[in-house]
Parts: C-alpha cells; structure tokens; sequence
C-alpha cells in the first residue's frame, strides 16, 4: 500500500513536495499509527526554505507533532491496543545505554533522531513509531489540539523546568511564533507577569497572545521591563529564531535574572556576551522534552487549564499543505495543522 507524503528531498530550500511513499513496516517494539492530525512545526518551515542548522537525513518525511489511532502491534507491544488514541514523542531513535538516557533525559541524547528530519515522519497517511514514544489521549481532547502536545511539551520545559520563575515575576518573551506564545501562557500558569515582543509584521500574532493574558508589544520593550523598578526583568524567554535576540535579552534582563534561549537561530552572534558576566546572569539554553512533561502537558490540556485553539489557525488537507506552510511563514496563523486521511 501507498500513501501520499510530505518529503523534504534535499538541502536546497524549497525542496518539499508530495511524494507517494510505501507504507512502513514495524519492528517488535514498534507501533504503526494511522495520523489523524499533525501541526506543522517551525523547524518544517525551515527545512523548507534550508535556513536549518540540524542535519537531515534525506528524503525524509516532514512531521513531528502528531496523534491518531493504533493500527497494528508490533510482536513485543503488550501495553497497547489496536485503535487506541495517541499521540507520539518525538525521541524516534534513542541511545538506551547512553548514560543521558538512564537518567530519562534522552531528548539530550547526542544520537538521538527525530521524526521529520532523522527518520521518516507524520506528515502522511501511516508512521511507524516506536511504543515508549506513546502517551493516551483522553476521549475528551480533540486530535486537533492534541497534536500540539510537542510544541506544549517544548514551552513547559523552556519555562517550568528550564527557567527559574516564581510567581509574581516579571517575564518577557521573545518572538510571537507557536513557541513563544506557548512560553508566555505557561509563564502565566505559574503566576508571572508576562509580555510578549514582537514585529509590526506580528500584529495578528500579538492579538493572538493577548488571549492568554499577555501584554504586548511591537518593537521595543525597554519601557516594560524597566517599568516596575528600572533594573530590567526577571526572565526573558528567547523564542525568535534569530540569534541577534539574544542580545536584545541581555539589556532586557535585570542583574543575577535568567535568560531561557529556546529558539534556535544558525547566525553568528557577533556581539559581546561581556553583559552577562556583569550583570551575573544565567543563560540557559532549552531542547526538547522528556515522558514526565508530556504526562503533565496532556493533564493541562485535557483538564482546560491550558488551551490551544487560540493559536489553531487552520487545518488543511495534506494535499493543500503548500498552502498551510505559506500561511504560517508569512505570519498570517500561528499554528497550521495538516489531517492526511
């Protein structure tokens, strides 16, 4: 049987287009699961116009953020049934041995390959995926917004593992993509006062953000983080995909704050990182997720605390993927969600 994909098939950009592929056989421990939904990610985005810094391993199917049914076991999968309701990590090819993966941390794995860019990914009819990967969906959370579980999972780790915020600080998020809106609500989950920066391109974006209670701004955000006492901010999350930012962070951040840098930007910097030694701050850089997060996030969603459908901005038919890719790219939706059945 074949089914029709989205493949990226080399480096040069714009080398995404629709391809019938075979459908992927299982090994022991694997499960193939039938995609019901999966969001288009940033790091697609990029792969389609080569401005990523990860290797590739092409042809590859794009797509990393996705749910669906159990279609068939694998001959060790005991935990699972057929037509279980799931979604998946993205951790497709792990280390066990590795002494990062005992510790449960092997989204930081350096042999670790993903869906979308390592191994063969979502963006498709069926995927075949490995069992430790799958968490239950209750029957209550629609794939739409289930699929989103990975970019939650990102923006959870970013800023209620990876940051050092208590409630009543001050944060101010960088770049208003999936990423950063997603930092600024769970930043307000754990009782910051938040604000979220961006272009005047991002007017739609920053509208967006204000749903879950952030103040916005275009431009500059000196003003805002220097309002409450003039010594900056508690925490800036850098979610733009551009290395300059991070700079920005520095002058926004207060002395001894915190700077969370999750998104990635391949630029070389050329700035001095003098300012971080003076004013004593803490850089930390944020990757992925693990199984405890996704546990937590699946809870948020399913019990409303956080929601996702803000930031859905359409949902398109694989074949009419071009379309959902220019939408985000352009700015005009947050969040494109591809159904490939």
């Amino acid at each position: 049987m074949k089914s029709i994909a989205v493949v990226n098939y080399a480096e040069q950009k714009g080398s995404v287009e629709l391809r019938e592929v075979d459908k992927p056989t299982i090994g022991p421990d694997d499960v193939l699961l039938e995609v019901v939904n999966v969001g288009v990610c940033g790091s697609d985005l990029h792969q389609w116009t080569s401005d990523h810094s990860w290797a590739v391993n092409y042809p590859v199917v794009l797509g990393h953020e996705f749910g669906g049914h159990i279609a068939e076991l694998g001959s060790n999968v005991s935990d699972w049934k057929e037509g279980d309701r799931v979604v998946s990590e993205t951790a497709a090819i792990i280390n066990s041995n590795s002494p990062l993966t005992r510790q449960g941390l092997y989204n930081l794995d350096p042999t670790r390959k993903g869906f979308g860019y390592g191994v063969n990914g979502a963006m498709t009819r069926f995927v075949s995926v490995p069992a430790r990967c799958l968490h239950k969906v209750p029957e209550s959370l629609p794939f739409e917004e289930a699929c989103l579980t990975e970019p939650c999972s990102v923006a959870y780790n970013a800023v209620l593992v990876n940051s050092q915020i208590s409630p009543g600080d001050r944060v101010l998020v960088l770049g208003p993509g999936t990423i950063g809106i997603l930092c600024a609500a769970m930043a307000k989950l754990a009782g910051a006062e938040v604000a979220i920066v961006g272009l005047a391109t991002d007017a739609g974006r920053l509208e967006i953000a204000k749903q879950y209670g952030c103040d916005t701004i275009v431009g500059d955000a000196t003003e805002w983080a220097n309002e409450y006492d003039g010594m900056g901010v508690d925490c800036v999350v850098d979610a733009a995909g551009v290395s300059a930012t991070l700079k920005l962070a520095l002058e926004y951040v207060r002395p001894n704050g915190h700077i969370t840098k999750v998104g990635w930007g391949p630029q070389p910097m050329n700035f001095s990182l003098d300012p971080l030694i003076q004013k004593n701050v803490t850089l930390q850089g944020s990757f992925s997720h693990n199984w405890p997060i996704w546990e937590k996030v699946l809870f948020l969603l399913s019990s409303g605390s956080l929601d996702v459908k803000p930031i859905i901005g359409g949902v398109w038919k694989l074949n009419d993927w071009h379309e959902a890719f220019e939408q985000m790219h352009s700015g005009k939706v947050v969040k494109s969600i591809l159904t490939p059945n």
